[in-house]
């Protein structure tokens, strides 16, 4: 799940990386190494110099990352092939360097099963109604148990395409699911939850397709989405550092440590419960090496990036790897993120499956941005130059950072004139490219009213208090701060060490919530029945070295508003419900399309018990 500077990070599979360090440089930073591969005469430029290293190592100071690890795949045949890889900062917080990021393999794993079925080698039968296992199949005839969306025409007509795609109309909803659900459980969940959009208009991010992708693969391919991928892809690339389960990742003793885009260090943010569930839309765990260089034997260096330079060909042994058709439906631009440009020298961003495309300067880019609590990674590559990279950043929300960096590589290989390129940091910049990121609060209250109307006493909020359902997300028991139950007790001793915030002097409600993703709820009286509401996880006694209280959230995705409904009977107040409303954007569809009330416009509604 996570935020993206392009507006697309958490689009893709979040995968977390890490580092394997070599011995140090010259220049005092933990150099990893640099495999050339060629028998042309023509050099190619190298990226990685000491000045460049200066500028990445300004880079994070300035956006606050522990550290940083950038893996460059230069595979121009006029030139030289070459591989970089360094690694800057730390991993540990002995400062042992580092490193993590994300990818789409889910796509290229779904493509591969399709071909699979197109040239005989799968077997395993498909339903009745399924004619062909394509791009255009509707995911209702491969999942007649299963799938089924509120939408009854979306329901019906979604295909592979539309569902890698994101334009089946569904907004994130990723506060639905908890630790303890299962793939199929979150598919058939996804009755319970509201559309924002109609099928095919908007393209609206949505972890839990790619979590029907996992479930697909394991229900047609007699294995497991992780166990299809690591025969498919991991293993004949090579890739024998690449893993789907944390403890082995732990065990290896070359997984990075994390941190908070504020710079607290938080634990993994993945169990092997929950490494299980977010499979499909993030539970890969590599390395820069691993995605980008093979050690030099006699079969020669390839890894991903350098086979998906190569429209998915092992280019030593000329092996397919992913199908030609795949490859180019995956990278194929089908919808549209950003219809104009974001940027002056970037043109407008198109997504494929699992990947975005665009234009930097005239240079076509195929790219994939992601993120989770403790990781910012960023694949690029530009297949007419040759080249691609890698880079895995161990802190979140630092996609800003990440996009800079790249920009700063691509000047550079692309020779474009001095004036033009970026040769030093530009903090201004940066700070505006993180689209209101991070602040210098590390305990927060729910984003601030702009009422300044007066704050309620803490007895007006008792009518509030009480548990909340809703089928598709579950219940929640707000706590009102006359609350005296055992649970509201233990919520107050959870959130004692950030009360009282400085920034919110009004009393609250709050609620554990435990989520994937968060772990309670705060709601700040605003204006009415209106509360600015935050999803946040709590760390009250710290984390790592530091045990003073912390708290950390996604910014603007954690952060939205509950809407109570009241009525009034011989002067008594009696709540009926709230609405959740965080996809602002899918919010006021649905009042366009379907009415004024919040019953009906919230992303969804929460009834009073």
């Amino acid at each position: 799940m996570r935020v993206s500077i392009l507006g697309i990070l958490g689009s893709f599979l979040y995968l977390a990386f890490t580092l394997r360090v070599a011995a140090q440089s010259h220049e005092g930073q933990q150099k990893l190494f640099a495999f050339r591969h060629s028998n042309n005469a023509h050099a190619t430029k190298h990226i990685i110099t000491p000045e460049f290293s200066r500028f990445v190592e300004d880079l994070l100071e300035i956006a606050n990352i522990p550290g940083l690890t950038l893996g460059i795949v230069h595979t121009d045949r006029e030139a030289e092939r070459l591989v970089e890889l360094d690694a800057w900062g730390r991993k540990t917080e002995e400062g042992f360097g580092h490193d993590m990021s994300p990818d789409a393999f889910m796509a290229t794993s779904l493509g591969l099963l399709m071909d699979d079925y197109a040239n005989g080698r799968n077997v395993t039968p498909l339903p009745r109604s399924v004619a062909q296992f394509d791009w255009d199949t509707k995911v209702r005839d491969l999942l007649p148990d299963d799938w089924k969306l509120e939408d009854e025409w979306a329901s019906e007509m979604t295909n592979i395409r539309d569902m890698l795609g994101h334009v089946t109309g569904m907004p994130r909803h990723d506060y639905s699911y908890q630790p303890g659900d299962t793939p199929q459980g979150v598919v058939r969940n996804l009755r319970n939850l509201r559309p924002g959009y109609e099928l095919r208009k908007k393209w609206s991010y949505n972890n839990q397709m790619y979590i029907v992708g996992a479930h697909l693969i394991a229900t047609y391919a007699n294995m497991s989405y992780p166990e299809f991928a690591l025969s498919r892809i991991f293993e004949p690339l090579g890739m024998a550092s690449t893993t789907f389960s944390p403890d082995v990742a732990q065990r290896s003793g070359k997984r990075t440590q994390t941190w908070t885009k504020f710079g607290r260090r938080i634990s993994f943010w993945f169990t092997e419960e929950i490494a299980h569930l977010k499979a499909g839309p993030g539970g890969i765990i590599s390395s820069a090496q691993d995605l980008t260089i093979k050690i030099l034997t006699e079969n020669g260096q390839t890894k991903w990036v350098t086979v998906l330079l190569n429209a998915g060909v092992e280019p030593v042994s000329n092996t397919t790897i992913i199908p030609r058709s795949v490859f180019d439906e995956m990278t194929t631009a089908h919808s549209v993120v950003y219809g104009s440009s974001p940027a002056p020298d970037s043109s407008l961003i198109g997504y494929g499956m699992g990947w975005d495309r665009w234009s930097y300067r005239g240079h076509e880019i195929v790219a994939h941005t992601g993120g989770l609590p403790g990781i910012s990674t960023l694949v690029a590559l530009l297949p007419d130059d040759g080249l691609g990279l890698v880079a895995l950043a161990n802190a979140d929300e630092k996609a800003a950072a990440e996009r800079i960096l790249m920009e700063r590589i691509l000047d550079d290989m692309i020779d474009f004139p001095e004036g033009s390129r970026a040769t030093f940091v530009d903090a201004e910049r940066y700070t505006k490219l993180e689209l209101g990121g991070s602040t210098s609060k590390e305990v927060r209250g729910a984003a601030l009213c702009s009422s300044a109307g007066s704050a309620p006493s803490p007895a007006e909020l008792e009518p509030y208090a009480g548990t909340y359902g809703n089928e598709g997300y579950g219940a929640i028991t707000l706590c009102a701060p006359s609350s005296d139950s055992f649970y509201c007790n233990d919520v107050f001793g959870d959130f004692a060490p950030f009360r009282p915030d400085p920034a919110v002097s009004s009393p609250m409600l709050l609620a554990a919530y435990p989520r994937v993703w968060t772990t309670h709820v705060r709601m700040i009286p605003c204006d009415g029945e209106t509360f600015d509401l935050g999803f946040t996880a709590l760390f009250p006694h710290g984390y790592g070295r530091n045990t003073s209280a912390f708290e950390t959230f996604e910014t603007g995705d954690a952060e939205g508003q509950a809407v109570f409904v009241v009525e009034e009977k011989n002067g008594k107040k009696t709540v009926k419900g709230f609405g959740l409303l965080i996809d602002q954007d899918a919010v006021a569809e649905r009042k366009r399309m379907i009415g004024t009330s919040v019953e009906q416009y919230a992303d969804a509604w929460f009834e009073k018990v």
